[in-house]
């Protein structure tokens, strides 16, 4: 490695440290990095420089003299996810310190209004929340984009998302051109990839599957730390495991795939009958949830029984997911996150009837606590992740710019 890359590999080691201890003194910080306090003093004028860090204050206690304290500036760089759905699209900032800055979400019909009116809605919800990180004094590191589909993660492009009935859309040139970031500032994912990715950031886990449950069900991979993508990018796609052969049509033109089983859809229609309000296409996932929720919590045995055969089909599929790749935990994402009081212990039990391994190979079922966030929250972590891991990337601010200490 050269020097330059020896020095971003250095300013990443002390921001990820800030980030883990908090405040500390250089002379901590040298201590927790195992850099020399030359190495470290250095570092930390030219973090101060970019406006990454500030003086925070005097360490407390201890023999000699105390400390000065350096701080990150939570708010001087912030991550922007984009959520791209089948009935809105959605923003959602966090800063350094993994705080929400901007939350915003914005109903529509996304098939019925197509890819051109779409981007221009998401375009200005990404102006919306570029102003409201400009308002905080802070700097977009970029934005990333979660779809539900197949995407082309070097290209920027939706090549099918069967729910939203998109093919070959350039979203990120898209979004670059309208709201005139850097396209290598733009970046576009599958929704659960980002959803493993924020789920494996606050699990201690080097094996972890997430499988998110909506309209269409998802599945983001962590193995060794690291998310498969497969040989072309398209790993993950575990809705579309044909479990019946003669069931139901699934919105890929397929027959029988677990998502016709399991996804958001299904669940609606077992627990209630098509005029009931339940199936309101302007009510939101939230909305519809709490009744759910509410149904279920009043012991109605339509909601209980479809909650559990949801549950059971769920389990066949997770089991199938585990016996393939031994992970340390399943997480379930989206509406299942919202249910756990009746649809986790019926995965548990299937997965333990099923799975070949001694006690389920250790595996362990539990329900995401980010919900329908995750994505969005991965998608800001993603964008985030190209300072965390170069923090020159940062342009050095001028004197009137850099904020007092």
């Amino acid at each position: 490695m050269d020097q330059a890359g020896l020095r971003r590999g250095n300013l990443a080691l002390l921001v990820r440290t800030l980030r883990e201890h908090g405040a500390l003194s250089r002379a901590q910080l040298a201590v927790r990095s195992g850099l020399s306090k030359a190495t470290v003093s250095s570092l930390v004028t030219d973090l101060e420089q970019r406006g990454l860090v500030h003086s925070a204050g005097v360490s407390a206690g201890g023999a000699g003299r105390p400390g000065q304290l350096v701080g990150l500036r939570p708010t001087s760089v912030c991550g922007l996810g984009l959520d791209l759905h089948l009935d809105h699209v959605g923003a959602l900032v966090t800063d350094l310190s993994g705080a929400v800055l901007f939350r915003h979400r914005i109903q529509c019909d996304v098939p019925a209004l197509g890819p051109d009116r779409v981007l221009d809605q998401l375009a200005a919800l990404a102006k919306e929340a570029l102003d409201a990180v400009a308002g905080a004094g802070g700097h977009a590191a970029g934005l990333t984009v979660s779809v539900p589909g197949l995407v082309d993660t070097d290209a920027g492009a939706v090549r099918f998302a069967p729910r939203l009935r998109w093919r070959e859309v350039p979203v990120a040139d898209a979004l670059a051109a309208r709201t005139g970031l850097d396209l290598a500032r733009v970046a576009v994912d599958n929704d659960a990839n980002l959803g493993a990715m924020a789920e494996h950031a606050a699990l201690p886990v080097s094996d972890l599957v997430y499988v998110t449950g909506d309209f269409g069900i998802g599945g983001g991979v962590i193995c060794g730390g690291r998310l498969v993508r497969g040989s072309i990018g398209f790993a993950g796609e575990i809705g579309h495991m044909s479990m019946d052969p003669l069931g139901p049509t699934c919105s890929c033109g397929r027959r029988g795939c677990w998502e016709t089983q399991v996804g958001l859809q299904a669940m609606l229609h077992a627990c209630a009958d098509p005029e009931d309000q339940v199936h309101d296409p302007t009510l939101d996932r939230d909305q519809r949830m709490t009744m759910i929720r509410a149904r279920a919590e009043r012991g109605d045995q339509r909601t209980l029984h479809a909650l559990h055969q949801i549950g059971s089909a769920l389990g066949v599929g997770v089991s199938i997911v585990v016996n393939l790749l031994n992970p340390a935990v399943v997480v379930l994402g989206g509406y299942f996150a919202a249910l756990p009081e009746w649809l986790v212990e019926p995965v548990r039990q299937e997965v333990a009837a099923r799975v070949l391994a001694p006690g389920a190979g250790g595996a362990r079922v539990v329900g995401s606590r980010l919900g329908f966030t995750a994505a969005t929250t991965g998608g800001a972590l993603a964008s985030l992740r190209r300072v965390l891991e170069d923090p020159a990337s940062v342009p050095i601010l001028s004197a009137a710019e850099v904020a007092p200490s």
